[in-house]
């Protein structure tokens, strides 16, 4: 083949490759938030059909139809809070906002538990459907290596990064995965459908019973956290409010009629006898290939059941990458705002993906799948599902009355007037559906009641000693610079030491972070001390009517306290740097700076400047004179001609409402 004819090959192929992407788009969005959202949709029905069959027997269709109305319920909450704040998370930014910074952790601690034992279960659930090529993968020994080296798979692919190959192959296997599923939908209803075998074995109370139906509701929810996943790629992926509303119509739908579908055929391929059905026994690992095997003649049959284990194995697989995608996000998201410590968030130099927690999770995913007990995973799964929906639900709703201002590209329809304001009847119905399924999972479940209680509370402990550590509020937003996450090789620091004046304006940490940057690094010098060192200085300045030691209020010697201690904290997130504290009293602030950066023999003193003034800006500016001379105050002046060190000067950006705090609370005195 000669070269033009190659190159016109590629142009058709790269034209047809281009007509797909737009026809899925004018259909369903964004083909990839869908191809995220509906890989661990598909993967449910892969691993927990037997565990809800079981359950629910007869009434397995209307579990499903049900859980159907609640993703729909819960996939409005999440498309009108992933545009209003595109963050890289979803329910712990939705509570963010409305609630504050508890909330908001007990919905990511409760989702990133989800997150891990959907990678679990789906790894493991991978391996029994590769069984069906080679029945030995199916012992126990062969299973858990097996499982344990798709954790290893999903692992680095994830610290490596989602690129663009990636999700086109996502997205490829979801068009073949739905094809599969509605083949298998048409042809089972054809073949088996008979009213007779779907209700004669429902008895009500007894068969299935009441506690059974209820947990088979909130098991049929384990796949609703490809709706956290989505949207935290929400704010990567630009998305348009029209785009969105084809996202929820596709995502629904397809819900709603594969979902109700397949489990019409499976209780009707495999009908309940006696109380039991073949999906919770021979079939309970690997449930499709059980409705495959029931179909004829028989080489169709043969056909089926590979071809479902094959792609019921991509896919499985693909749903663990899309719950570590959710996961790294989510730890990106907890880490800058404090919410875990900074260690486990740190990002990798190359990648800056979360390696530490990525590489924690594939271990507490391990150990997870090691007791090979899918009813034990499901279970603890539904408790964190419950618990984050139930607080996403609640955010909307709150934040309607909040930010009622705040563009929402996409808006919960169905709202009524209440309290002068628009409330969604869908969130609220979502609240409580979600809140009563999380108090039925405790119920009922025993081990979600016990694991999931464990892990909440010892999440909320890492939270509170973290914080308190740091001496930062438990219910304030708090955030980190994303520099400090990143696990960036050695560089050669500026500075050894660096003096920096507090004097409880905003801009305090933003000084303290630079100060960090500053001094940050290998030392320059073999003979230099391994760490730097920042000279965090509180100063009070005395007026002369009183004398230089008088009592000063316990107020104002908290709020010294609390300063330092958070540019203590702040500073000392840096690698190789130590931050001293100290307050002293004077009677000029800027004579106290000099003095003390000579005596502490400090190499630069970085302090912040009051905002610009633009009332003196020239008559093009509609000022009166000359330009600004007085763009610093009489403190920072005497700092910047006396130092006998370097002076950086930090200032913010003009309106900047923290500079207008800065500029109030900064002394005018030098």
């Amino acid at each position: 083949m000669s070269r033009a004819e190659d190159g016109g090959g590629e142009r058709v192929s790269s034209e047809i490759t281009a007509r797909s992407i737009s026809t899925l788009r004018r259909s369903v969005g964004s083909p990839l938030l869908f191809a995220i959202v509906y890989t661990p949709l598909a993967s449910a029905l892969y691993f927990c059909l037997g565990v809800i069959a079981g359950r629910a027997l007869g009434l397995t269709p209307l579990v499903f139809v049900i859980s159907s109305l609640l993703f729909t319920l819960t996939a409005m909450t999440y498309a009108e809070g992933a545009s209003m704040h595109p963050e890289r998370s979803g329910s712990t930014v939705f509570a963010r906002y409305a609630f504050n910074e508890l909330i908001s952790f007990v919905a990511g601690w409760a989702i990133l538990l989800d997150y891990i034992i959907l990678i679990a279960v789906t790894t493991f659930s991978a391996t029994q459907y590769l069984s069906v090529f080679s029945s030995p993968l199916g012992d126990r020994d062969e299973a858990l290596i097996l499982a344990l080296l798709f954790i290893g798979v999903v692992v680095v692919g994830n610290i490596r990064g989602l690129g663009g190959r990636r999700a086109r192959r996502i997205g490829l296997l979801v068009i073949a995965d739905l094809a599969m599923q509605a083949f298998i939908v048409v042809l089972g209803l054809t073949l088996f459908f008979n009213p007779d075998k779907l209700l004669d074995p429902i008895h009500l109370g007894s068969a299935p019973r009441w506690s059974d139906f209820v947990f088979a509701l909130t098991v049929a929810a384990i796949s609703f956290t490809s709706l956290e996943s989505a949207a935290g790629v929400a704010g990567e992926v630009r998305v348009s409010s029209a785009a969105l509303k084809r996202l929820i119509v596709s995502g629904t739908g397809t819900v709603v009629i594969i979902y109700t579908g397949i489990a019409l055929v499976a209780v009707t391929a495999l009908p309940v006898h006696g109380g039991h059905t073949e999906l919770a026994g021979r079939y309970l690992d690997f449930p499709m290939v059980g409705i495959a095997a029931q179909m004829h003649p028989h080489w169709l049959a043969e056909a089926l059941r590979y071809g479902v284990a094959g792609l019921a194995t991509m896919t499985l697989v693909a749903a663990a990458n899309s719950a570590m995608l959710g996961l790294s996000r989510l730890a990106y998201s907890l880490s800058t705002n404090r919410q875990i410590p900074t260690g486990l968030g740190r990002l990798h130099p190359q990648r800056s993906t979360p390696y530490v927690l990525i590489i924690v999770a594939g271990v507490i995913a391990a150990g997870l799948v090691a007791p090979e007990d899918l009813d034990f995973l499901v279970g603890i799964y539904a408790f964190g599902a419950m618990l984050a929906f139930t607080i996403a639900h609640l955010s909307i709703c709150r934040l309607r009355y909040s930010e009622p201002e705040r563009e929402r590209p996409f808006r919960v329809p169905l709202s009524v007037a209440w309290r002068s304001r628009q409330l969604p009847l869908p969130a609220v119905a979502g609240a409580l559906i979600a809140g009563a399924g999380w108090v039925a999972v405790m119920v009922v479940h025993e081990p979600a009641r016990y694991v999931g209680l464990g892990w909440l509370m010892a999440g909320l402990a890492l939270y509170v000693i973290y914080r308190r550590a740091d001496e930062t509020s438990l219910l304030r937003r708090v955030t980190v610079s994303p520099e400090v996450l990143r696990a960036e090789p050695a560089r050669e620091r500026d500075y050894g030491s660096i003096l920096v004046p507090l004097f409880g304006t905003a801009l305090d940490e933003d000084i303290v972070q630079t100060a960090a940057l500053l001094v940050a690094g290998e030392p320059t010098d073999d003979a230099a001390i391994d760490k730097a060192t920042i000279e965090a200085l509180w100063i009070f300045v005395i007026p002369m009517s009183l004398p230089i030691d008088a009592r000063l209020p316990e107020a104002q010697i908290k709020q010294a306290r609390q300063a330092l201690a958070r540019a203590k904290a702040v500073g000392e997130e840096y690698s190789g740097v130590e931050v001293a504290t100290a307050m002293v009293r004077t009677r000029r602030a800027g004579y106290a700076i000099v003095d003390e950066a000579r005596r502490r023999g400090v190499e630069a003193i970085v302090l912040g400047a009051e905002e610009p003034s633009l009332i003196r800006g020239g008559a093009r500016l509609g000022g009166r004179g000359g330009p600004l001379e007085n763009y610093v105050g009489d403190a920072t002046k005497y700092v910047i001609s006396k130092a006998s060190c370097r002076v950086i000067v930090t200032a913010p950006a003009a309106g900047d409402a923290r500079g207008a705090q800065a500029a109030s609370a900064a002394p005018s005195t030098p």
